[in-house]
């Protein structure tokens, strides 16, 4: 670790300026047919699908690492974890506000990760969700642990020795990359450039990592929540191996526990064929 590399703790628990999006009907549907969400109530727009939570703090999501990382690292940095807790869903008319912060971050021996708190709340202030993004600057090691990281959601390996609850085969189409990034508004070159991504050390376009987990969030929610985005709580993943349109997928999803009028669900969602995980200690939380 070089001084000009140091991460500035000066700027930890430092809540970035307000960023504001108006919801629309039509934006919801977007995002609805980009990531192939069959339940009626998103195709139609009445209400967000979970993962459209993204959407509206995608802006509030960079400020708050270019606050504490050096910007030479930004680079670097990958999308290691993503953890929604949901306090209503979001619905057409809305209007957002959203803003977010570095809470820490601990250097590993092949980098460091970093854990972003993200507040979404209504311009009357209604608290809408809150978000924790854990992102991952390779091959830095900052050298400590700081502040706070994530809350843990790991998948208790002695789930398997019961046949899961449910699963859920899925496509990747071939265009997916190309619908997800507008709907979102993410832009990355390397989900819709096959030269950029290649030149990245890619094998090609891949898939965004929210749009695979919004793939699982309604394999879970069709599944053992009856296709009901308002019993949602909690959703959580960590993003494990890339994946590539025209990939199937199978989401697997366990009971976990019960408790304080909710259901516990662990899942995975492995690419069939590849023989590797994609998103590993999935946990969703289902009111009852």
């Amino acid at each position: 670790m070089t001084d000009d590399l140091a991460f500035d703790d000066a700027g930890l628990d430092k809540w970035s300026d307000e960023d504001r999006f108006a919801v629309t009907r039509e934006r919801i549907v977007e995002y609805a047919a980009a990531t192939n969400d069959p339940i009626a109530a998103h195709r139609s727009g009445d209400i967000a699908p979970p993962v459209f939570a993204i959407v509206p703090v995608f802006e509030s999501l960079l400020v708050p690492a270019v606050e504490v990382a050096p910007v030479e690292l930004i680079p670097r940095v990958v999308h290691g974890e993503q953890d929604f807790w949901f306090h209503r869903p979001i619905r057409p008319g809305d209007k957002l506000v959203s803003r977010g912060k570095m809470i820490g971050y601990e250097g590993l021996e092949k980098g460091t990760r970093a854990a972003i708190l993200l507040e979404c709340r209504t311009e009357e202030g209604e608290l809408v969700n809150e978000q924790y993004v854990t992102c991952f600057f390779r091959g830095h090691n900052a050298g400590k642990r700081v502040g706070e990281l994530s809350p843990g959601h790991r998948f208790d390996d002695a789930l398997r020795q019961q046949a899961p609850v449910a699963k859920v085969v899925q496509h990747v189409d071939a265009d997916q990359t190309f619908r997800y990034g507008p709907a979102a508004g993410d832009p990355m070159p390397i989900h819709l450039d096959e030269e950029v991504a290649r030149d990245a050390g890619l094998p090609g376009i891949i898939a965004h990592g929210l749009c695979t987990m919004a793939f699982t969030s309604w394999a879970v929610l069709t599944e053992v929540a009856g296709s009901d985005v308002s019993r949602l709580r909690r959703l959580a993943v960590r993003f494990s191996k890339m994946v590539l349109p025209g990939d199937d997928l199978e989401t697997r999803i366990w009971t976990s526990g019960r408790g304080d009028g909710a259901t516990t669900y662990a899942f995975e969602t492995a690419r069939l064929g590849a023989g590797e995980m994609a998103i590993t200690d999935g946990l969703a939380v289902i009111a009852d």
